[in-house]
Parts: structure tokens; sequence; C-alpha cells
């Protein structure tokens, strides 16, 4: 299970509400007219416990750093935007398109993974790219190949290609870079991150092939897929809507791990869900008030730490 790790950081949330900042290009995020900001945090804290619960009975160990009252930071239970994980406990920190989110960056969950985890040190910092207006937000921005070493990016406000390549010879990835879209209203406008419309695993990928408009790159990128022996399982956007995009394998007490929410799984067809058990068990939990406020699903929730 090359690639795979068995262990993750979660940040359980204070506060949680809409974030107007990210709404601005984060066309899965909605209101909730119906609650309150206090009703929403704690349906949000209550699907995040489910969440974790479910995790630590499949055997992964979860690090859970609590968010606190210091920052206004709605989005802080997804971590995986502003941090990153690599062998030898070694981290990298990423530029941020929202400024409520540059305060993510929270020593307070460094202390907690040098307690807990061991981290060593931060072993490349790229967030001075928010003052030229550039991002490269993370496993967001780039669904990473790790056993291939590639970088997938589809290129947006919130991933810079400049960056991604800059990323890519520093750390010895090869960009695989592309344009992904979405309907809204009469619009195609950019999928804001990666991780919603795919995810790899050792040895499939799920993609919504047809949010890449320019035909080019959807051969490029299949073909990619293709010749790293991945068997490809090929998303609709309704399915995408429904976060069956953003899945993350991780490394189970019996195998792989295939991780979603629930919203997901119920969106995937039969076939769909018989091709993706034949490469690991699938396993999901309720997320509906973190979709719905945060635009954002399981795999942004978690944050592998090797």
């Amino acid at each position: 299970m090359n690639g795979l790790t068995s262990k993750v950081l979660m940040i359980r949330p204070h506060s949680f509400h809409k974030n107007e900042e990210t709404a601005k290009n984060n066309y899965y995020q909605k209101d909730l007219f119906d609650q309150g900001k206090q009703a929403t945090t704690q349906a949000a804290q209550s699907e995040f416990d489910t969440f974790v619960a479910i995790l630590k009975a499949e055997g992964i160990k979860v690090v859970v750093h609590q968010d606190t009252a210091e920052h206004e930071t709605p989005d802080a239970l997804f971590p995986n935007n502003w941090i990153s994980f690599h062998p030898e406990c070694k981290a990298i920190l990423y530029p941020m398109f929202a400024a409520n989110r540059r305060l993510e960056r929270n020593p307070k969950v460094l202390e907690t993974l040098q307690k807990e985890h061991g981290l060593v040190a931060i072993s490349r910092d790229y967030s001075d790219g928010e003052k030229d207006g550039l991002f490269l937000e993370g496993t967001g921005s780039m669904v990473l190949d790790r056993a291939h070493k590639i970088a997938y990016a589809a290129l947006s406000e919130r991933t810079n290609s400049s960056l991604l390549n800059r990323f890519c010879e520093e750390q010895d990835f090869e960009p695989m870079a592309f344009h992904s879209y979405q309907t809204v209203g009469s619009q195609r406008l950019p999928i804001y991150h990666t991780n919603v419309m795919m995810s790899i695993g050792p040895t499939f990928a799920v993609i919504g092939l047809d949010t890449l408009d320019r035909p080019e790159e959807k051969k490029a990128v299949l073909a990619k897929l293709q010749t790293t022996g991945k068997e490809v399982v090929v998303l609709s956007e309704t399915q995408i809507s429904q976060f069956a995009g953003n899945m993350l394998t991780l490394k189970g007490k019996e195998g792989p791990l295939l991780v979603m929410s629930s919203a997901a799984y119920h969106s995937l067809t039969v076939e769909q869900i018989q091709r993706l058990e034949a490469h690991a068990k699938l396993i999901h939990s309720p997320l509906t008030t973190i979709e719905h406020c945060g635009g954002g699903s399981a795999r942004c929730m978690l944050a592998e730490l090797f």
C-alpha cells in the first residue's frame, strides 16, 4: 500500500458557519437560513465526532486538535489546504486565497503534532505567495499520486501554475495541470479545488471527466491515469456536487480504506460501488452540515500524516 497512511490530523471546529470569503469561488457552499450559528456549529461538531469514531473503528489513528475562539476560522476543520505532510515527519505550508483562512496556520496545531506525532520540521513554506496574490491550497489544489510522484492540479484562482511547478520541482513530483469546470447558472466556472472532482487510490482513480472541457487535457489526464495502472471510475457532475470526488484512500487494519461522506456514497451507482470495492473497503459518514455550509467534505477534513 505504497503512498498510504493509517494516521491523519483532524481539526475539531470551535465555530462553524458559511465562510463568505471562500464563497466567492466555492460554489458548493450554501446558506442555512433555518438555524443560527450556534446550532450550525453544534451540528458540525456532532458530524465531526461521528466521523472520527468511524475512522478509529477501522484502525485509523486520528490526531485531533481542538480549534479555539482565538481567531474566527470557520473553515478550520479543513486542514489539508494549509498544510501537507511527507515522509520523515516533515510538513509543508501553503498560501491561502481567503484572508481568514490564513489564520488557520496556527502554531498550536503544530504543537499538537509535535506532541502526538513527533513532527520534526516545516521543510518548506510557500505562504509567501500570498503577498503576490498567488495561491496553492495544499492537497485541495493538488491530488497527489504519492507512489508515482505525480501532482494532478486543476488550475484556478486557488491553484497557481507557477507555484504548482515550484512545488513539483522542489518536491520531486511531476505536474499534471489541467482546467476543470462546473455549471453555475448559465456559466462554466472553474472548480475551486482539484480534490472535489478527483481522487487517486493505489490501483484506481475516480474523476469527473466531463468537468474537463478541453479535449486535449481530458485525453492527457486519462492517459496518465491509465499508464500508471489506475482503473478509472468516471463520475458525473451531479455526483461531484454530492462530493463523490472528495474521497481519500487510507491504510485500514485489513487493507485499503476508501473514505467518503454518506452523500457521496449514496450518489454512486451499484456498478461504481462494485468496481471500487474491488480495490478498497468503502466507508462513509454523514457530513450534511459541513458539506452544505463549508463546500467541502470528507477528504478536505483529513490531513494525512507520514
